[in-house]
């Protein structure tokens, strides 16, 4: 397959898990460019929520109770992704770097198998604010669904494996209450004046 076959696949698995959320909640306005729409509490009130229990790159648990005290970040993702991943990262950055802001980021792995806690550290360190997150399989998928998350592995030749997931970032206020969602690639500048914001600028 040529070079812009496979970029056409990849834009292609991103879409579609877009729309398999959006139909699995119901509601439109999830992905309403830079999430700036009301959003029902009934739904809204879920995500984030539940008796997950994982584990951050630090030795910390990470609940839901974590999400209180200051406004966060939260992105599902894995290292050995080879582009939505990198880019989600880089664009957290320019949206803080835009903003003037430092907020926390959480990096939640949708592979436990192969991210190690010394992996997702090395592979979060450099962006301010960011913490890597793993747990047990069975944690991991109560998590998913506690942030309305679909992650699934995807066999390649070879043996080896890759994970489709979701792939855009929710953001959360100081009182651990979902915000709203950045899709992938959302413009910056209005992704960096939502933090701004939340973080109270």
């Amino acid at each position: 397959m040529t070079e812009a076959g496979k970029t056409g696949l990849r834009a292609l698995r991103v879409a579609l898990w877009g729309a398999v959320l959006a139909a699995g909640l119901g509601v439109s306005w999830f992905f309403v460019a830079g999430g700036g729409a009301p959003r029902p509490p009934s739904v809204a009130d879920q995500i984030g929520q539940g008796a997950y229990r994982l584990t951050t790159t630090s030795g910390e648990p990470f609940t839901q109770e974590t999400l209180r005290g200051a406004p966060s970040l939260v992105f599902f993702g894995f290292t050995h992704c080879p582009d939505v991943c990198p880019t989600t990262l880089g664009d957290i950055a320019d949206w803080q770097e835009i903003a003037g802001v430092e907020i926390r980021t959480f990096f939640i792995t949708v592979d436990p198998e192969r991210d190690t806690p010394e992996a997702l550290a090395d592979y979060v360190g450099w962006l301010p604010g960011a913490v890597g997150v793993t747990g047990t399989p069975e944690a991991l998928a109560e998590a998913l669904d506690a942030f309305k998350i679909i992650a699934s592995r995807r066999p390649l030749e070879g043996g080896d494996y890759t994970m489709d997931h979701s792939a855009y970032v929710m953001l959360f206020d100081r009182e651990g209450r979902y915000n709203r969602i950045f899709s992938y690639q959302t413009d910056s500048a209005k992704a960096a004046e939502s933090l701004r914001r939340i973080m109270g600028g």
